[in-house]
């Protein structure tokens, strides 16, 4: 029987379904309605920081689009887990990077932020938002962020850069606009940046300082700057600001665990918290007994630490957690002159945040999918990483801590 033209175009159209339907899956396929999100971390930025030294461009995010009070970190709250808490919404305990330093017993090996970072294989336990689009063939950047130069779950970004500190904050965000400017099908529709520069003068002049005041404006011109250039661009853009953790004066020097444990015992510190990690259980108990002696900090098992923490399940966090009581730092050496730090940092983190409100980040963000003038309560960290996946229209982990519930508030569709 001969077919008509009209019958023999709709016959390839059927037999060439299941070939498109594969096509579509296994490529970058970038749908024209699917929006932007660039996610900008600024570490140390404290929440009242915009507000305290009149930031005026973080400020017009703020006012113009939505905003939380303050976001909370999790415990504790230093630099890499919460970086990885805000890309994957698991509690370091999940995500399995529990301080910036750490002992694994599983691996017999030390975990250091400045050694291991870009080593894949300690961050197999969650998937973070550029391999989630990466799998779902949406393609992602990372100019900086904490682990997005190792490979997790074998894939990485499209587009990345290896960590460099030298390299300046203009050059960053002229990257960033670099792969905005690519052909729409090579154009990535989820990006990170990242600034370190209020959080070094926050450790090393303290939160309330001129230096800090000045990287705080500094980082300030610097989105004036990226929002500038992305007006340019007529794309629908969500930009989402963010930090990882606060800044606290580091008031009450420092207290030295210097005799409190035998040889035996491996003390690995994280500026106020100390992971103890123990050979056998007599020495938990006979090193737990000793160091609950102590008038200026606290010592919990593992087991038994606040549920808030989120830190009982994981061996990496040691068989005791102990925490100083106070603005003050964990020496394993001698304390200086009337316990103050001999080369103290001026500022710290690492803190509860529901004891220390100085550990409070920001939250603030503006976009086509963004409620604007929006203001919403605290919330903790982990909800970020469901609300990007909703608005870049990716499908969740089947397994995460944070819920897309908690800010749909601020979604607009």
């Amino acid at each position: 029987m001969k077919l008509s033209g009209r019958l023999w175009r709709r016959f390839l159209l059927l037999a060439l379904a299941p070939f498109l339907a594969w096509l579509a899956l296994n490529t970058h396929a970038q749908p024209a309605s699917r929006p932007y999100v660039i996610l900008v971390s600024m570490d140390g930025f404290r929440f009242d920081y915009a507000e305290r030294f009149k930031a005026k461009n973080i400020l017009a995010v703020r006012d113009n689009g939505a905003s939380a009070a303050a976001m909370i970190p999790s415990f504790p709250s230093v630099t890499f887990p919460n970086h990885i808490s805000i890309v994957t919404g698991m509690y370091p305990e999940h995500h399995g990077i529990v301080g910036n330093s750490f002992w694994d017993p599983a691996r017999n090996e030390q975990y250091s932020m400045q050694r291991t970072g870009t080593d894949g294989s300690w961050y197999q336990n969650a998937t973070p938002l550029w391999v989630l689009a990466e799998q779902q063939h949406v393609i992602a950047a990372c100019m900086f962020w904490p682990t997005c130069d190792g490979e997790i779950r074998g894939a990485r970004p499209t587009y990345w850069k290896k960590y460099d500190g030298g390299v300046p904050d203009e050059s960053r965000v002229k990257q960033v606009i670099e792969w905005l400017r690519l052909p729409e099908e090579q154009r990535p529709h989820f990006i990170t940046l990242y600034f370190s520069d209020v959080d070094s003068a926050g450790h090393r002049y303290g939160p309330e300082s001129l230096e800090t005041a000045e990287a705080v404006m500094l980082v300030d011109g610097i989105i004036g700057q990226l929002r500038k250039d992305l007006d340019t661009l007529k794309l629908p853009v969500n930009l989402i600001l963010v930090s990882d953790h606060g800044m606290q004066d580091v008031s009450d020097g420092e207290v030295s665990l210097a005799g409190d444990a035998d040889p035996s015992v491996r003390i690995v510190l994280n500026g106020p918290v100390a992971f103890i990690y123990c050979k056998n259980p007599e020495t938990v108990e006979k090193t737990y007994a000793r160091m609950k002696k102590s008038s200026t900090f606290d010592v919990y098992k593992r087991a038994d630490t606040p549920p808030a923490w989120h830190l009982n399940e994981n061996p990496r966090s040691g068989d005791l957690v102990a925490i100083v009581k106070g603005a003050a730092v964990f020496t394993l050496n001698e304390p200086g002159p009337r316990g103050r730090a001999r080369n103290a940092v001026r500022g710290e983190h690492g803190y509860d945040p529901r004891k220390f409100p100085s550990m409070g980040a920001i939250f603030y963000a503006i976009g086509p999918n963004i409620a604007p003038e929006t203001k919403i309560p605290p919330f903790e960290n982990v909800n970020v990483y469901p609300f990007i996946a909703k608005v870049l229209g990716l499908q969740l982990p089947e397994k995460i801590d944070g819920s897309a519930a908690v800010l749909d508030r601020i979604y607009r569709p």
